[in-house]
């Protein structure tokens, strides 16, 4: 007889990898929340202008590039606790004192000095991100992955809340250097967590050098047959549901509603939303599958954005004060889209746990999160044009179109009512095609592939500008020209053009990019 749902999520709750792992996640997300969150309130409150404060936040640098020095986390290995836990601790011990010698300062503080202890503080989260991110690859079986999922964001989220919005409340009234001396309190007070929590059940073999550890996750990755498949995914998925909330303060502002009603809206309902979603997301994985999980979620986090839709319907004219109703319509919109997106970033979550191998996981789990993370930050633009174009109604109803690739590309290695990924099977496709010599990486080499995903990069970014421009000509009442648009961009004459022309370039260079690496990466499988 079968153990039932309830009891396998009843058992995983007590373990104690899942205990530790929720805990270290508690120490990954109080260093966001003060570089994100708290330092910017202080520098305001503390009188510095606007300008320099926006310099500032380019201290979350490090969080963005974090797989550039991942593989010497897989590398090398501290000779206690295991390698990944002694990088923890580390990490840990570095974060309690940065953060203590960022309190020292406190009382008279100056740009240049909290500026220099965000930095060092990102890169220590941002190293110690990797190690706990690899540990959890390593210690976690895969009937525990998905309410692991649920609890380590959670506590994420709360570490954030606690460096972020509680300290942003109690810094002015006892002191940011008490303050900040008691977040280097609480980083040591998980080192026992540390030292105490589970080794992995199989330890991986290192990489023996460090070319190793950083080509071979790469070359690993790339021998999948649906490797490109996977890629768009990960970049994809989520795509809709970025475009939603990359601009979802300055949509609700422009709609008329009060910056106070805005505030609760994204500081306590969608937080409270966003755990809860992705807890439900993580839990419910377990039982409906990972494969029908990503397709329910997919389907939800996508249909939720209506929501913001019908806020737009809803106030037409601005001139009109907003009403009681109109404020629960915005949390109830509000509400509905956090959850569903945090159930679609649990199941997400659990995606990149199966995906990773474990002899290369913290540069592949690293890597794998980067691309992800690439997909979120090149919503921005693509929402700001796509708005302005359309108009806020219009631009959420679109956002719906904006989910089919990327289930496109879920259908491509995850078929619609698989219950799980059908890891076993690509398995064996790739040892098939190993054995037969390789699939051919195409006539040409790297230079090649990479001039190729530079030019057509470049022309798809250009086309779609300029479609959107014409677009939005056309809603202001003037001709629908697509070949005037694209003459612009060939010679910019405003600020508006020079940035779509620069925009559409970096883009035919970051795909330029990847296909050059993809196709380097598949020839050294071939000739392996």
């Amino acid at each position: 007889m079968g153990v039932s749902t309830f009891d396998s999520i009843k058992a995983a709750i007590r373990s104690w990898r899942i205990g530790a792992n929720a805990l270290f996640s508690l120490s990954s997300g109080m260093p966001l929340g003060l570089v994100w969150l708290t330092v910017p309130a202080w520098m305001t409150m503390a009188g510095v202008d606007i300008k320099t404060i926006g310099v500032l936040t380019l201290a979350q640098a490090p969080w963005a590039f974090k797989f550039l020095w991942s593989p010497l986390i897989d590398r090398f290995r501290p000779r206690f606790l295991g390698g990944k836990r002694g990088w923890v601790l580390i990490w840990q011990v570095a974060l309690a004192g940065l953060t203590g010698l960022l309190a020292a300062w406190a009382t008279s503080p100056t740009v240049g000095a909290v500026a220099a202890f965000s930095v060092l503080i990102a890169f220590a989260s941002a190293s110690q991100d990797i190690a706990i991110d690899a540990y959890a690859v390593d210690s976690l079986r895969p009937q525990e992955h998905g309410v692991a999922v649920g609890v380590r964001v959670m506590m994420y989220r709360v570490g954030m809340w606690f460096t972020g919005n509680i300290a942003i409340s109690i810094g002015p009234l006892i002191g940011w250097n008490w303050t900040l001396l008691i977040q280097a309190a609480v980083y040591l007070a998980l080192v026992p967590v540390t030292i105490f929590a589970p080794e992995p059940e199989q330890q991986a073999e290192p990489p023996r050098s460090l070319r190793e550890a950083a080509w071979l996750p790469f070359v690993g990755f790339a021998q999948r047959p649906s490797a490109l498949q996977i890629i768009g995914f990960l970049l994809l998925y989520k795509l809709a549901d970025n475009l939603a909330q990359t601009l979802q303060r300055p949509f609700l502002l422009q709609v008329g509603f009060d910056p106070a009603d805005v505030g609760v809206g994204t500081g306590v309902v969608t937080l409270f939303a966003t755990i809860g979603g992705t807890f439900l997301g993580g839990v419910l994985t377990a039982p409906l599958g990972v494969g029908r999980s990503l397709w329910f979620f997919g389907f939800l986090q996508a249909i939720s954005n209506l929501g913001y839709a019908y806020v737009a319907q809803m106030r037409p004219d601005l001139a009109v004060a907003v009403t009681p109703g109109d404020r629960v319509w915005m949390y109830v919109a509000m509400t509905v889209e956090a959850g569903t997106s945090g159930m679609g970033t649990g199941v997400f979550n659990v995606l990149l746990l199966r995906l990773t191998e474990k002899r290369f996981s913290a540069t592949q789990y690293a890597l794998l999160s980067s691309i992800f993370g690439l997909g979120r930050t090149i919503a921005g633009p693509i929402a700001g044009t796509l708005a302005d174009a359309l108009g806020w109604r219009d631009f959420f109803v679109l956002t719906l179109l904006a989910a089919v690739p990327g289930l496109v590309m879920l259908q491509r290695f995850v078929p619609w009512g698989s219950r799980e990924i059908p890891l076993a099977s690509l398995e064996a496709d790739r040892q098939r095609e190993g054995a037969a010599g390789g699939a051919p990486a195409g006539s040409g080499g790297p230079v090649t592939a990479g001039i190729a995903g530079f030019l057509g990069g470049t022309l798809a970014a250009a086309l779609i500008n300029a479609l959107i421009a014409a677009l939005k000509n056309a809603r202001g009442g003037k001709p629908f020209e697509l070949a005037g648009q694209l003459q612009a961009l060939l010679h910019p004459a405003t600020t508006s053009q020079v940035i779509d022309t620069v925009a559409s370039l970096l883009f035919g260079v970051v795909l330029g990019l990847g296909a050059a690496a993809y196709v380097a990466a598949r020839r050294a499988t071939q000739a392996a």
